[in-house]
């Protein structure tokens, strides 16, 4: 197809089509070791294997003459673009980034970034979230973001405080019953 045709914007960040969480205004992009290290693998994943990988499958594409019907030549190219892309929104997040190890307040029982909190509802549910960077979420995993209504509800809060949470059904009580963060590593 003709390029005329076809919208292609490179001034997306993400090539997933979803959008991705925004850093607040005026903070900085807190994140776990763990996670700093799992986005610069992916980095250097993409840099190192993934990229000349598709340069390569490109290049032998484009020495096979008419590049108009040939597929893997537009479809590598449009994959390096899609590569290219993530690339610079890693590079972007890790300049941002601040790491800020959790272990540091191992044995505290107040809630801050990186902390596995416990807590109850006021009908009973038990939850178990670990407070994590933007770019760290997985909530069936119970990995929340420490710029969500619940975690920024449990930072300060300690084992026994009941804490209340804005819901669009209106407020909710919840109570922390135990607050956790990793061991220090060996140093």
């Amino acid at each position: 197809m003709n390029k005329a045709f076809v919208k292609e914007s490179d001034d997306e960040d993400d090539d997933s089509g979803e959008p991705l969480p925004e850093i607040p205004a005026g903070t900085r992009n807190y994140i776990t070791p763990a996670g700093y290290q799992r986005i610069r693998a992916e980095l250097f994943q993409l840099i190192d294997v993934d990229r000349p990988e598709v340069v390569r499958i490109v290049h032998w594409a484009a020495s096979n003459g008419d590049r108009s019907e040939n597929g893997d030549y537009i479809y590598g190219k449009r994959r390096l673009r899609e590569i290219d892309r993530r690339i610079r929104f890693l590079t972007k997040r890790m300049d941002l980034a601040e790491v800020v190890d959790p272990s540091i307040h191992h044995g505290n029982d107040q809630a801050f970034f990186g902390a596995t909190v416990s807590y109850v509802t006021r009908n009973g549910e038990q939850h178990v979230v670990t407070i994590v960077g933007i770019d760290e979420i997985d909530p069936l995993n119970g990995k929340i973001s420490w710029i969500s209504p619940v975690a920024r509800a449990l930072t300060k809060s300690r084992v026994g405080d009941l804490v209340t949470l804005q819901t669009p059904a209106g407020p909710e009580e919840l109570e922390i019953m135990a607050v956790n963060y990793p061991a220090p590593g060996p140093a």
